[in-house]
């Protein structure tokens, strides 16, 4: 029986792991404990699954008594992504499984020591990389894996975060980089894991470009200079036209996250320990970049080209993979409830070098992030597909070059110099395969 403490009471611990563990995967799981310093937290999850009535509760201070008192195998990390680290380590000391949630770290440091931890434990780490998982991306690393393109040799990679999502990070602690490590590392973690994995290859070198063009005090849309403002109290959020496009009567999207259970603004600032949903997007304070253009070199030859803007009139990506047989191409449109016009459905696009176009229609599955969150939990909770023929499934190492990556990003756009990826993780092995 796989025994579970949970160590971070998020909607994202609630959805993604708790409730299939109590449904779908009870018969070889168990919830045994559950950690948050926040007394709300911990009560909204045993409202939402009453059979957590009964279980113990713990604050932060009580891990190794939560251990050894509910004899857990394995820890799920879903807390505040600064707080991963604390959990991770103690978690290796006591050499259990730990399944973290992306990003493994903050910093490449942090990514480091886990590293280091996990060689000296009997544990293991997994990073939920969920959009692995995703039918496209997976069907695009099978196309990589059959040689359809040869030998990948660059891939052009855009992200687009539109005004609703891109916003959400600046109204809380994500727009602090002592908590998320910026949004290089809190978001385009994924986006870097994903190309790691499909060219299995290692990021050797970054050099980047940033900048804060939407947001903070300079943001051009900024009705007033007035700081320190909060949605649910402001006096210009009329002036605000990101407020306004998502907060009036019909797209009531404002209070959506991840992190804390909707219970509208108000309610949120004042039943959450130090947690606001609301915080304006222009405060003075905030300083971590909303736009990159970034070029990655790596190991085995292949170049990445990668831009993320997080406030856009839509949300989605654009990707095309080079190599010496072909080329791949896909776009994404992302959210639909939020696109204002009509799109095309997904396909992905193959060009042989010498031959015609080839259109393929992916089979899909219902479930989050494309898809990619239901075949990730029956990894997690059932075991690994015996049937896939590639790994899939990511470790301490893929987790450590996604953040690496991240840091090397905002570095570089900070002092306008490439960085090396194993200075920043001070690391030698040469292992063979991200996983």
């Amino acid at each position: 029986m796989n025994r579970i403490v949970v160590c971070g009471l998020s909607n994202r611990a609630l959805g993604m792991f708790i409730q299939p563990v109590l449904t779908q995967f009870s018969q070889q799981n168990e919830i045994v404990g559950l950690l948050d310093p926040d007394g709300r937290r911990m009560e909204i999850a045993k409202e939402s699954f009453p059979s957590l009535s009964s279980i113990p509760a713990y604050h932060p201070n009580q891990f190794q008594q939560m251990i050894k008192e509910t004899n857990a195998n394995t820890v799920v990390v879903t807390s505040r992504d600064d707080t991963h680290i604390d959990y991770i380590l103690q978690g290796l000391e006591n050499d259990l499984t730990v399944i973290t949630e992306k990003p493994m770290v903050t910093n490449a440091n942090d990514a480091k020591r886990v590293m280091e931890a996990e060689e000296r434990s009997n544990g293991k780490i997994i990073v939920a990389f969920n959009y692995r998982y995703n039918p496209f991306h997976r069907k695009i690393k099978e196309m990589i894996l059959e040689g359809k393109i040869g030998r990948v040799t660059s891939v052009d990679l855009n992200w687009y975060i539109d005004t609703y999502h891109g916003a959400s990070y600046f109204k809380r602690w994500n727009r602090d980089r002592n908590r998320s490590g910026g949004l290089s590392i809190h978001k385009s973690t994924h986006h870097f894991d994903l190309v790691n994995w499909w060219i299995d290859q290692k990021p050797d070198q970054v050099f980047a470009y940033g900048a804060l063009n939407y947001y903070g005090k300079d943001g051009e849309l900024n009705p007033s200079p007035t700081d320190h403002r909060y949605c649910s109290t402001c006096q210009e959020k009329q002036d605000c036209q990101y407020y306004m496009r998502w907060s009036n009567r019909r797209n009531n999207l404002a209070i959506k996250d991840d992190h804390i259970k909707s219970e509208g603004i108000e309610k949120s600032a004042q039943n959450y320990t130090n947690y606001r949903p609301d915080s304006c997007i222009f405060d003075h304070e905030i300083e971590i970049e909303d736009t990159y253009a970034v070029t990655v070199k790596y190991d085995k030859g292949a170049f990445l080209s990668y831009s993320v803007n997080f406030s856009l009139p839509y949300e989605g990506y654009r990707l095309a993979i080079n190599g010496t047989k072909g080329r791949i191409e896909t776009t994404e449109f992302h959210e639909p409830s939020r696109i204002p016009f009509p799109f095309p459905e997904q396909t992905i696009e193959y060009y042989p070098l010498f031959g015609s176009k080839e259109i393929i229609h992916v089979l899909q599955n219902d479930g989050g992030h494309g898809g990619g969150d239901p075949l990730l939990q029956e990894d997690l909770f059932m075991g690994v597909d015996p049937s896939r023929p590639y790994q899939i499934l990511a470790g301490a190492e893929a987790g450590a070059y996604s953040i690496a990556l991240g840091e090397g990003v905002w570095r570089s756009a900070k002092e306008n110099r490439p960085f090396s990826i194993k200075e920043l993780l001070k690391q030698t092995s040469d292992s063979s395969q991200l996983v």
